[in-house]
């Protein structure tokens, strides 16, 4: 089973599908595109899909130029489409028809694991997709999981799934957890050269795996496991909350000390060794970092095991937007105006510079919180013009971002735009409540927060 697929990886005449056309899902769908693969990209939103048959990228910073001129490699001819099945170029297309999951080889799930309104994993989009590929399920397929998951979901939870109609994993398909390593908007890395951590069902699955990634990645990292795989991506991002939260307990300690943790934060990192800075925020945004460590959390109970400095973490993190809020109320105070009633404009909505993603933002928990105070709120993104409808603050959809000016009570920066950088915020002589260290000019005008 395994061999015969390997050998059709190597050959490129296997055929990849990508469920989830999102952050994750598209760039690794062109990247296989690129590699020389027939690929077919799946998702349950059809505006994605006629969005790429126009040749249109929804997601700004991903580029997708490569599937729109057919930057790919050598490949077999191409057999005829179903008509449900849209293509973009030549070896690659994108569908909401799943029933032509039958006709890949490999099969890699991208789809969203958000929190429910608990705090507790919600694997409802995972389950649901390992049920849609069930039915179409052959003999010989590789199905990897790539959404960042609590240990035990692949081999337990996914798993039992697929083998309800009678295939066996390592038997009849091969099953593997390889996690994503985005990093949105950093230039010196991308899916070809970030090593990828796989881990198999069983061997064979493993050596799949690493076959079908090998072949679009500077190299592959096995584990003996799915669960080490999915324990290890797990790892690379609560180590990044629990130093954030320290970073961001500091601030507030160092604020009322008179010290600026910027210059502190910069001083100790001259240190060569034994340290490795992080930065305060307003908040933790993006998908991973303030809903993965929830995750592990959640599935230690099940052993009886409390994770209090996870916890703790994710706990300091949550409130640093109130902290921010009550700096922006001091700032007016000191002006003499009252945050209800007071003109405040947001800079940056999406959770890091210079993408469109706003997943999880802080700025919509500030956007909130300042209403909720009376302030009248607008916000300016280039990146994001309007904004879209989320789950967690849909009485924001269709707000338009406005231009920078000086007719507001006060700025506050939350997200460090290389936009915003080239911009003089202090010479419109309003109040700046900077969460990024975005505004370097020494002046009254700007407080830190």
């Amino acid at each position: 089973m395994s061999r015969t697929l390997i050998k059709k990886i190597y050959e490129r005449s296997a055929k990849i599908g990508v469920i989830g056309l999102g952050y994750v899902g598209l760039p690794l769908a062109i990247e296989f595109f690129k590699g020389g693969f027939d690929v077919t990209g799946f998702d349950v939103d059809e505006k994605k899909v006629r969005s790429l048959e126009k040749g249109e990228s929804y997601i700004r910073h991903v580029d997708i130029s490569p599937i729109i001129s057919g930057q790919a490699g050598k490949r077999g001819p191409k057999k005829d489409e179903k008509k449900a099945k849209s293509t973009i170029n030549g070896s690659f297309s994108a569908t909401i028809d799943f029933s032509l999951l039958g006709e890949m080889d490999c099969v890699i799930i991208c789809v969203p694991t958000p929190l429910n309104k608990h705090r507790e994993p919600d694997l409802s989009c995972v389950m649901d997709t390992a049920r849609t590929i069930e039915k179409y399920l052959k003999k010989g397929q590789l199905i990897v999981l790539e959404s960042t998951t609590y240990p035990g979901t692949t081999d337990e939870d996914v798993r039992g799934v697929l083998e309800k109609g009678g295939f066996k994993a390592g038997r009849d398909f091969c099953l593997a957890f390889s996690p994503e390593r985005e990093d949105p908007s950093n230039k010196d890395y991308r899916i070809g050269t970030i090593p990828k951590l796989v881990g198999g069902y069983t061997r064979k699955c493993l050596l799949t795996a690493q076959a079908l990634y090998g072949t679009i990645v500077v190299g592959t990292v096995p584990v003996s496991s799915t669960r080490v795989a999915e324990a290890a991506k797990l790892i690379e991002n609560i180590y990044r909350s629990v130093n954030i939260a320290l970073i961001n307990e500091l601030k507030v300690l160092f604020d009322r000390m008179g010290i600026d943790i910027w210059e502190a934060i910069e001083a100790a990192s001259t240190k060569p060794f034994g340290f490795q800075a992080f930065y305060p925020g307003p908040g933790l945004g993006g998908h991973c970092i303030p809903v993965d460590p929830f995750y592990l959390a959640w599935k230690a109970k099940k052993y009886g095991f409390s994770t209090r400095l996870i916890e703790l973490a994710g706990e300091i993190n949550t409130l640093m937007p109130d902290y921010v809020v009550s700096k922006v109320a001091a700032v007016l105070n000191n002006a003499k105006k009252h945050v209800k009633g007071a003109k405040i404009l947001l800079l940056g909505l999406s959770y890091k510079a210079n993408i469109d993603d706003d997943r999880q933002s802080p700025a919509y928990r500030l956007m909130k919180k300042l209403e909720d105070m009376g302030a009248r709120v607008s916000y300016n993104d280039p990146h994001i013009p309007v904004v879209g409808l989320t789950r967690e603050f849909p009485q924001f959809a269709g707000r338009k971002s406005v231009k920078v000016t000086g007719k507001y009570d006060l700025i506050l920066v939350v997200t460090a735009h290389d936009e915003y950088s080239k911009m003089d915020l202090t010479k419109f002589g309003i109040p700046i409540v900077d969460t990024r260290n975005l505004v370097k000019k020494k002046s009254r005008f700007v407080h830190k927060a």
